[in-house]
């Protein structure tokens, strides 16, 4: 593929979440030039998250998408060029860095931070799109207070569905918890601790029931859902079976637990040590260089590193790391001579 256009940056960071944000910010106020790239989910999943109370210093809230505008001002108020651009790849032996997007478009880079995030896993079922934010999330932590009082649906059988189902104990009515099979994936840990709160009758438990529809609007929320039920499991399959009971079910809030993807994809090939279900492998433990990856120079910030914690804050906290890591590493290495762009174009 010819290159559309090659510019040399002293620093890219791929993705505008928290965790991208935060780096541009560190990273432009220490004269790092950042280019950020916004990629197919501008924001990342905070967007999706019509109010934010947990985030320090908003003793009133904000929503999702106002906090993220927010900092995108400030970002660019110290420096930061924002722009949109999908990377799709990252060549890891080469220096600089030719980092490529998806347009075509390729920039070569000195130090680069991956904070591209990663995708809730979704049904795709009628209703998703439309109510998601309005009572439909991937997040309980984020969004489980604005149902205070209201019957709950958690769907999955993991460790996320059962730690979120728990956590929603605090504020629901009832929680349910809906899975497609009759045996959980989560540990036994959770397995016992939401037993614990079926025991109490906080927590139900739908086995072999899957989630087929959502009802409700965005001015007054999830009404009801569709959900079928067949004791051999995995009902939307086995529809047309008599033995498959389909149903309505009235319930306020809708909390998807069925995984996250994270979006590394372009790392594959940089030699950048992904773990089994594609997040960074971050270097870690005390002192400096805790977001270094293994390859020199990439660095890795925020969801697509973190699998466990998931907040905005924790990720604001690792795009601030990596922006100091990536700010110590280009200290030891010169600038770009003038008019480098040009000779990398001529030469490619």
């Amino acid at each position: 593929m010819t290159d559309a256009a090659i510019e040399h940056r002293r620093l890219i960071v791929a993705g505008t979440g928290i965790a991208g944000l935060t780096a541009a910010i560190y990273a432009a106020r220490s004269n790092n030039d950042p280019l950020v790239l916004e990629g197919d989910e501008p924001g990342g999943q905070l967007t999706l998250t019509s109010e934010v109370e947990n985030y320090p210093g908003f003793p009133e809230g904000l929503s999702g998408p106002d906090l993220i505008n927010n900092m995108k001002e400030q970002a660019s108020q110290f420096g930061s060029d924002l722009e949109h651009g999908v990377v799709v790849s990252v060549a890891g032996d080469e220096r600089p860095f030719r980092v490529e997007l998806k347009d075509g478009t390729v920039y070569t880079c000195d130090a680069f931070i991956a904070a591209s995030g990663a995708s809730a896993r979704t049904l795709g079922v009628p209703g998703e799109d439309e109510l998601m934010g309005y009572g439909v999330s991937t997040c309980a932590t984020c969004d489980g207070a604005f149902f205070r009082g209201e019957d709950m649906l958690v769907v999955g059988g993991g460790d996320a569905a059962m730690e979120e189902a728990h956590f929603l104990t605090k504020f629901a009515d009832t929680v349910y918890i809906a899975h497609r099979r009759e045996e959980f994936r989560a540990e036994d840990y959770w397995i016992d601790k939401v037993q614990t709160k079926v025991e109490s009758g906080d927590i139900e438990i739908m086995r072999n029931t899957e989630l087929l529809e959502l009802h409700g609007s965005q001015d007054a929320g999830v009404d009801n859902v569709t959900l079928a039920r067949n004791e051999s499991g995995y009902p939307s399959e086995k529809l047309d079976d008599e033995a498959t009971e389909t149903f309505d079910f009235d319930v306020g809030a809708v909390f998807m637990a069925i995984g996250h993807t994270p979006n590394t994809d372009y790392l594959e090939d940089t030699g950048v040590e992904l773990d089994e279900t594609g997040y960074i492998v971050a270097k870690g433990g005390k002192g400096g260089d805790q977001t270094a990856t293994d390859v020199e120079g990439i660095f890795g910030a925020g969801d697509v590193v973190d699998y466990h914690y998931q907040q905005a804050v924790t990720a604001a906290g690792m795009g601030c790391k990596a922006a100091m890591d990536a700010d110590e590493y280009l200290e030891d290495l010169p600038e770009a001579e003038p008019g480098a762009e040009a000779a990398a174009e001529a030469d490619d």
